[in-house]
C-alpha cells in the first residue's frame, strides 16, 4: 500500500533530498484561474453572488447568510454533554498556551532623552474560516478564535460552508463551538467565496439589511481553492498561510511501537486522499512491521477509502536511512506540518529540529493530541513551508509598532549624523528637516 524510498548509502544535498521526498501535488496557480472570477463576483454582487455560489458548490441556497442568533443558541443547548466537556477543556488549554504567547512591551533608552518604545496592537477585525467538506471541524473554531481573542481583537467573524441537510446552516457542532466562545457573527459561506466575503464585505438587503464589514486578516485552513483565494486577496488583507493537505512525518527507531506508529500515520491519512504520511527510520524491521499494521488499520478504519488513497499516494512513503543522524537530516529537509519523534533519545533530537510546524516528542505525544487537547495550535504550515513559516498564534493578529520619542537635546546630538547620512543618500531635505529645528 505505502511505497518505500531507500536512501541508505546515499549522500544527498538538501536540494537533492527535497527532490526525492514525497509531496502532494497542490497547484495553487491552476486553482487561482478558477477562483479569480468567484472573488470578482463576490466583490461586485455581494450577497446575491454568495447565495448563488452556495447553491452551485454546496447544493443549497442559504435563507440566511448570517446565522441567526437563535440557531447559535439552539446548537449549544443541544450539544452532547461529553462533546461540550471536551470542547470546554480544549478551549481552556488552548487559551492558556496562547495567553502565554503575548509579547512583552518594552522601552529602550537609546541615549539620555531618547527612547524607542515597542508596542503590540491587535488588528481591528478578523475573518476566521472553518472548513466543512470531508469532515466537521469544531476544533478549528477553537484554534482560530482563541488566539484572536487572546491577542485582543475586538471584532471576529467566522464563516463555514452551508450544509444541505441543515437547511443551509453550517454544521451545528461549528455553531455550538462559536457560541461557547462567545462569537455571534457567523456566516454560512464556504470555499473561495468565504474568503471573498471577508475581504470585501457585503450588504444583504434580502435578509433585513445584514452588513458584513471587510476584515483586516483572514485565517483558517481549507482546500486548494481556499489557498488560492487567500493568495489572491493577500495585500488587501493579511493572511496566515496558504494551507495545503495535512501531513505527518515520523522519525522512529526500533524502540518505537509499530502499532502506535501505524495508528498515527492512519490518523492523518483519514483527513484527505491527498494527506501525506511519511515514516523515516533506519530500522527495516520497524518499517516492515509498520507497513503490515498500516494495511490492517487502514482497511478497518471508518474513513478507510480516504486513508487508503492517501497512504497509497505519491505523497506518502516509508523512507529508509542509514542511521538517526541521516533521518534527522531528512525530516529537517522535509519540514513536516506535524513531526513525531519516537526514538530512544526523542527529547534531545527534538531540540535539534529546525523545520517543523509542530513537534511531538515521545510515544505518548501523538499528533491527534495536538489536533484537540494539547493546548498547541493545529493550524500549521504545510508543504515544506515550515522552513520559514509558523503555526497560527497570537502574533498573526498583532502589529508591532515602534514609538520614537526624542527631546531637543537628544535630537541635537544626532542632527549632524542624520544630515550626513541624508546627504550621502542624495536626500538632503531629510537632513534639513532636522537642522530646521535648530535654526541651521
Amino acid at each position: 500500500m505505502i511505497s518505500r524510498i531507500d536512501l541508505r548509502g546515499a549522500s544527498l544535498r538538501r536540494d537533492e533530498l527535497l527532490a526525492v521526498l514525497p509531496r502532494p501535488e497542490l497547484d495553487v496557480e491552476h486553482a487561482s484561474a478558477a477562483v479569480g472570477p468567484i472573488l470578482r463576483d463576490v466583490r461586485e454582487r455581494g450577497a446575491a453572488a454568495l447565495r448563488e455560489l452556495a447553491e452551485r458548490f454546496d447544493g443549497v441556497r442559504p435563507a440566511h447568510l448570517r446565522v441567526p442568533a437563535a440557531e447559535l443558541t439552539r446548537a449549544v443547548e443541544t450539544l452532547e454533554p461529553a462533546v461540550r466537556e471536551a470542547l470546554t477543556e480544549a478551549i481552556a488549554r488552548v487559551r492558556a498556551v496562547h495567553a502565554a504567547q503575548l509579547p512583552v512591551e518594552g522601552t529602550v533608552a537609546v541615549a539620555p532623552g531618547a527612547t524607542v518604545r515597542q508596542r503590540y496592537v491587535p488588528v481591528r477585525r478578523v475573518g476566521l474560516y472553518v472548513p466543512g467538506g470531508l469532515a466537521v471541524y469544531p476544533s478549528s473554531v477553537v484554534m482560530n478564535v482563541v488566539p484572536a481573542q487572546e491577542a485582543g481583537v475586538g471584532s471576529l467573524a467566522v464563516a463555514s460552508p452551508p450544509q444541505k441537510d441543515r437547511g443551509g446552516l453550517p454544521d451545528p457542532l461549528v455553531l455550538a463551538t462559536c457560541a461557547l466562545l462567545g462569537v455571534d457573527e457567523v456566516y454560512a459561506a464556504g470555499g473561495a467565496q468565504a474568503v471573498g466575503l471577508f475581504a470585501y464585505g457585503f450588504v444583504d438587503d434580502e435578509d433585513e439589511r445584514v452588513v458584513c464589514e471587510p476584515v483586516d486578516v483572514v485565517t483558517g485552513p481549507g482546500n486548494v481553492y481556499v489557498a488560492a483565494a487567500k493568495r489572491l486577496v493577500r495585500g488587501l488583507v493579511g493572511i496566515d498561510a496558504e494551507a495545503g493537505p495535512t501531513e505527518i512525518a515520523i522519525l522512529a527507531d526500533d524502540t518505537a511501537a509499530p502499532d502506535h506508529v501505524a495508528a498515527d500515520l492512519v490518523s492523518q491519512a483519514e483527513h484527505d486522499p491527498l494527506a501525506a504520511a511519511v515514516l523515516v527510520t533506519p530500522s527495516v524491521a520497524l518499517a516492515d512491521a509498520v507497513e503490515e499494521r498500516v494495511v490492517a488499520r487502514a482497511a478497518t478504519t471508518r474513513n478507510s477509502a480516504r486513508a487508503q488513497a492517501a497512504l497509497a499516494g505519491a505523497q506518502s512513503a516509508i523512507v529508509l536511512v542509514d542511521d538517526l543522524e541521516a533521518g534527522l537530516a531528512v525530516v529537517d529537509a522535509y519540514g513536516a506540518e506535524h513531526l513525531e519523534i519516537q526514538t530512544a533519545d526523542a527529547a534531545e533530537r527534538a531540540q535539534r529540529v529546525t523545520s517543523a510546524g509542530a513537534i511531538f516528542v515521545g510515544p505518548f505525544s501523538p499528533v491527534s493530541l495536538g489536533d484537540y487537547l494539547a493546548g498547541s495550535n493545529h493550524v500549521l504550515p504545510t508543504g515544506g513551508t515550515a522552513r520559514f513559516a509558523s503555526g497560527l498564534s497570537v502574533h498573526a493578529f498583532l502589529r508591532s509598532v515602534q514609538v520614537v520619542e526624542y527631546d531637543e537635546g537628544a535630537l541635537a546630538l544626532v542632527a549632524d549624523g542624520v544630515a550626513t547620512l541624508a546627504d550621502a543618500e542624495g536626500l538632503p531635505a531629510h537632513g534639513e528637516a532636522v537642522r530646521a529645528r535648530f535654526g541651521r
